[in-house]
């Protein structure tokens, strides 16, 4: 067990300097994604913002530039759902060598039917698994150049009830939004720290680390102009919850320590001080069915086989050998 009462001071409202560094996130122009890029710009950071839509790409980019001056931001296309499109959105960085990933971007639906990717993959965990691990891949490269680079993977609480099930990872045989969604957060969270495993394994620099938002309400956000803005009355019928969950700009800070602490480590999982739901960003336990290393390392070798990729990992030289994405 990890005493959490020991972790260093940090202030989510005076963030250390990041000038020079460059970090991408991935759904970076909404919700969570979006305040992590706002408080990553504030600390000088160069914040690449991964979109699948360039006008919401670009009306992100406006809000960060009117709240933080000088804000060194960009955007790059970026469809996880598509995997054959990831080679092209990482040449488009364009940049020596990246300082971290933040895997936030997802999907969540709520009501059936079920859907599929191009390549045959059910949409939820094909885009909140299979593109990060893919994207991932394919910036190792990238990520093993810097001196120190991190790889954090955004979780979700909802996947701490929940547990793969290595023979129907697509849903095909109990589909239900809310598990499925559930499932492919675990999924990402597994790889978070098998990833981590595997650098540790080879020497890498690298380190991957893993954490949650807790509870993160639209309603409980503040407003960004030009983005959606939240309504006087939705913000009121929500207040009662703030005792209990919090906003998206809450939901983000996990995410900004682990890009920005030196003391966060590989391995680790961090999320909200108050019942994991809210509050400052704290190291916790990481969650018993987490520690599944067999599970993580077949989800592994599965997710190398539906991507066509396979990761070669050599003291600090990610090589990523391509191949055709499977369906399965």
């Amino acid at each position: 067990m990890v005493s959490t009462s020991t972790a260093p001071s940090w202030d989510v409202r005076r963030l250390p300097r990041a000038d020079g560094r460059v970090v991408l996130v991935t759904g970076g122009n909404a919700g969570i994604g979006y305040f992590v890029a706002e408080q990553l710009s504030a600390t000088g950071a160069t914040v690449v913002l991964g979109s699948r839509n360039g006008a919401k790409a670009e009306a992100a980019m406006a809000s960060i530039r009117t709240r933080v001056p000088g804000a060194r931001v960009r955007a790059v296309r970026l469809d996880l759902a598509g995997l054959s499109s990831l080679a092209a959105t990482v040449a488009s960085l364009d940049v020596a060598c990246l300082d971290a990933v933040v895997l936030n971007a997802g999907v969540a639906l709520d009501n059936p039917p079920r859907r599929e990717t191009g390549d045959g993959h059910e949409l939820m965990f094909a885009t909140n698994h299979l593109g990060h691990f893919a994207l991932t891949q394919r910036l190792m490269p990238l990520l093993s150049a810097a001196p120190a680079a991190r790889v954090v993977t955004m979780g979700s609480f909802a996947a701490k009830s929940e547990r793969l099930d290595p023979d129907d990872l697509h849903s095909r045989l109990d589909y239900r939004p809310k598990r499925t969604y559930a499932r492919s957060k675990l999924a990402q969270m597994h790889f978070g720290l098998e990833l981590d495993r595997r650098l540790r394994a080879v020497g890498s620099t690298v380190a991957s680390v893993v954490v949650h938002p807790g509870g993160a309400l639209d309603s409980l956000t503040p407003s960004r102009p030009p983005l959606p803005v939240r309504t006087t009355g939705a913000r009121l019928r929500a207040a009662p919850a703030a005792f209990l969950v919090q906003g998206k700009h809450a939901g983000a800070w996990p995410a900004v320590r682990a890009v920005l602490d030196p003391a966060v480590r590989g391995g680790q999982l961090w999320g909200p001080r108050v019942f994991g739901l809210r509050g400052a960003p704290r190291r916790e336990p990481v969650w018993k069915h987490l520690t599944d290393t067999s599970t993580a390392a077949r989800l592994w070798d599965t997710s190398c086989h539906l991507t066509g990729l396979d990761l070669h990992l050599d003291h600090d030289l990610g090589t990523t050998t391509p191949g055709q994405p499977r369906s399965g």
